[in-house]
């Protein structure tokens, strides 16, 4: 008995937008490495990541470095540097976007290359995740600014870039409330910032 072909085009249609896992690709094809091997050499899609494939045939524009860092590791939000720029408190533009996932296999293949940017990911323990402090921009999570400048504490073991701060828009109040989940050394941080 002869099996129908399956045709390219038809199977990327069926896949999500603008990103798909290989696991994605399996449900609808019986060997879905050779199935995006060929695709990939048509063009038609392109390999971001292990296991991560832009849908570039049925996509209007690539994914954004946001929308490929929360998807690459989920749960992930965004923080630190890039969250504290989307925010307006950190005036340089960074190169490298951290992400903060509950993900335990944070190891060697913790950081990726996305076009000119870094994607960098950083384990953080459950009690400091809160959730309250994350937002949905666009399908994309974020830390608010407040929660982001903790993180970048958090994670550096001090205030990185002190003089390119705009503290002036974060509110003082939540700022030393959060502070208290975080350990003595960020709260001391979060102090001496508060005195400038």
């Amino acid at each position: 008995m002869r099996r129908k072909p399956v045709y390219t085009a038809d199977v990327l249609r069926l896949l999500p937008i603008p990103m798909f896992t290989t696991a994605d690709a399996a449900k609808l094809v019986p060997d879905d490495n050779m199935f995006l091997y060929r695709a990939a050499k048509k063009g038609y899609v392109k390999r971001i990541a292990n296991r991560v494939y832009w849908n570039v045939l049925f996509s209007p524009a690539p994914p954004t470095v946001e929308q490929v860092t929360c998807f690459v590791r989920q749960p992930s939000y965004i923080s630190c540097e890039w969250a504290l720029h989307y925010h307006g408190v950190l005036l340089q533009s960074p190169m490298v976007c951290t992400a903060i996932t509950l993900h335990s296999g944070i190891g060697k293949r913790s950081t990726l290359r996305f076009g000119a940017y870094r994607i960098e990911y950083s384990r953080m323990a459950e009690r400091l995740y809160l959730f309250s402090e994350i937002v949905s921009l666009d399908g994309v999570l974020m830390a608010t600014a407040e929660k982001a400048l903790l993180d970048t504490i958090y994670l550096r073991r001090r205030i990185p870039f002190h003089d390119e701060l705009e503290v002036e828009g974060l509110g003082k109040e939540k700022l030393k409330n959060l502070s208290a989940l975080y350990p003595k050394s960020v709260q001391r941080n979060i102090v001496s910032l508060s005195e400038r």
